[in-house]
């Protein structure tokens, strides 16, 4: 059976990036990096240099999104790079 999607015109997209908001796309980008920081962590795929780089790149969009986003929603992104710092200690410790 074929994919048969339809195919998304030039035009479409460019209006549903019109739409977008950067603060939203941000956000995205920050629990992704989390994500895949908390990935870097597991025995099975350690690498303590690329959780620590996600790390340090949320730490860095965070301050920039002050004043665009609801503060408690900024408090719980601010609390997920906490939690994954502390994962990283623990990882490294186990190292």
């Amino acid at each position: 059976m074929a994919d048969e999607r339809p195919e998304i015109a030039p035009e479409d997209l460019l209006e549903a990036i019109r739409k977008m908001n950067v603060s939203d796309l941000l956000l995205s980008t920050i629990s992704t990096t989390a994500q895949l920081g908390y990935a870097k962590l597991e025995p099975e795929s350690r690498d303590l240099e690329q959780a620590r780089l996600a790390i340090e790149s949320t730490k860095a969009l965070l301050p920039l999104l002050e004043g665009a986003v609801d503060k408690e929603l900024l408090g719980e992104f601010n609390q997920l790079v906490a939690d994954l710092q502390l994962a990283y200690v623990k990882a490294a410790e186990d190292e």
